[in-house]
């Protein structure tokens, strides 16, 4: 993923303090994850160093995070603090958090609902942060189904995977929808200008796959994203970055994921115990050992922490509820990111081109 240093927010994204008219650049809710608020406040001073221009909406606990905030001088620097008396359990059930009214991840989901910020950054509840953004935020004109992206390692730099977990059963619409967010993402995120899709299948073959696969691949063939759509791809493709962007539905997408997250683990736990064996090996480690160090940091899950939620009306990223200071950083990089390249735009447009905006659904949005 691009690095974001320091950039310079488009004309109404940022709120100062002379101006209450502008939206905040993102809402975050400050309650969210497994060690809140405090991984949240680490994360948020490393962005106040990368975006020192951005405003925050920080939500929470007042009673919590005033004090904790003087703790963090330059967090404080970009924040604002709205009170909410609650907040959403990790383990709590998606309807569950429905009904609470006045958590710390709904408020923040009305501030982007309402205009006040343009987006929204939690580490909590997954199934939660999902229903409340279909209720509240709401989806595009011409989306019938939010996607969960991210950005993935591969041989070749940065793809983007969409989804991973949002939708375990898709048709060939959702499939195609998934297209039309995923190169608005990469151009978004990696900066691509014309990014190569895949759909993620079982064989590279034409006639693999199932009916609904084929059906969204001939509709990607004659659309406007034709040029760039690359075909099916296979698992092996992800790592060895075939194409920019890998669509799939959520039950096998989050299932590659996972898998792909446990292959490094034991990649890594290999490596340790053959290190281990012998003073040789043990030799050997020291003389790799800077080789392996920046493999780990090219690697580091905390690099490529933030989901994004694409489809949706307004940016909602979700950080790993377990994730340190530096992962909730970088879920923030992508949420501003999204925002600065106007990434919802660029969705539209799109799916006014391949003609999945109805005309009554383009004149109720003008």
């Amino acid at each position: 993923m691009n690095e974001v240093s320091a950039v310079e927010p488009q004309a109404g994204a940022v709120k100062d303090n002379n101006s209450s008219s502008q939206p905040y650049t993102l809402a975050v809710d400050a309650m969210g994850g497994d060690r809140a608020p405090e991984i949240v406040l680490e994360g948020l001073e490393m962005t106040a160093v990368r975006h020192p221009n951005i405003r925050i909406l920080l939500i929470g606990d007042e009673a919590v995070l005033k004090p904790a905030l003087a703790r963090h001088k330059k967090a404080a620097s970009i924040c604002d603090i709205r009170h909410a008396p609650e907040h959403i359990a990790m383990e709590m059930k998606p309807t569950a958090a429905l009904r609470v009214r006045n958590s710390s991840l709904r408020l923040a989901m009305n501030a982007v609902a309402s205009g006040e910020a343009l987006g929204v950054v939690s580490a909590g509840n997954s199934g939660a942060m999902l229903a409340l953004a279909k209720i509240i935020v709401k989806t595009l004109p011409g989306i019938s189904r939010p996607a969960m992206a991210a950005v993935q390692p591969s041989a070749r730099g940065d793809v983007i995977m969409l989804d991973l977990g949002a939708n375990i059963a898709c048709d060939a619409r959702n499939l195609v929808e998934f297209a039309v967010m995923g190169e608005a993402f990469a151009q978004a995120a990696l900066g691509l200008r014309e990014p190569k899709i895949g759909l993620l299948n079982v064989g590279a073959e034409e006639l693999k796959g199932d009916e609904r696969l084929r059906e969204a691949a001939e509709r990607l063939k004659q659309s406007v994203l034709a040029s760039h759509y690359a075909g099916f791809i296979e698992g092996h493709d992800i790592t060895a970055g075939t194409v920019d962007v890998v669509v799939t539905d959520g039950f096998t997408g989050n299932v590659a994921l996972k898998t792909g997250e446990g292959a490094l683990k034991l990649a890594f736990g290999l490596l340790r115990s053959v290190f281990e064996t012998s003073w040789l090996t043990k030799l050997g480690y020291m003389l790799v050992r800077p080789g392996l160090r920046r493999m780990k940091e090219w690697i580091d899950p905390s690099r490529y922490n933030g989901a994004l939620f694409v489809g949706l009306n307004g940016i909602v990223v979700k950080s790993h509820g377990g994730a340190d200071g530096e992962g909730f950083a970088s879920a923030i990089d992508v949420a501003v990111d999204a925002v600065l390249n106007d990434l919802n735009q660029k969705i539209r447009l799109r799916l006014e081109q391949v003609g999945a905006i109805s005309p009554a659904e383009k004149t109720e949005k003008e």
